[in-house]
């Protein structure tokens, strides 16, 4: 599983702010302000869409695992 360092190295300055913002959101679970939808056919995957950034993570009783942060893509989805 790919670090969280590791999945921002690949954006922008200004991208890593913003999704460091949004990350932090997540695990804060205050999820009121954002386009958050549950994935088709999974019971505990999401995904967080921020303009053409995505954020896939899975949400454990009280922990919250990143799986892939992405451009939206025909393989965003795909893991």
């Amino acid at each position: 599983m790919p670090t969280l360092k590791k999945l921002l190295s690949k954006f922008s300055r200004e991208e890593q702010k913003a999704l460091e913002s949004l990350i932090e959101k997540i695990i804060s679970f205050n999820w009121h302000s954002l386009d958050i939808k549950k994935l088709k056919g999974y019971q505990d995957i999401f995904r967080l869409r921020k303009g053409k950034l995505r954020i896939i993570f899975t949400k454990n009783n009280k922990s919250i695992l990143i799986l892939a942060i992405d451009n939206r893509s025909e393989k965003t989805y795909k893991f």
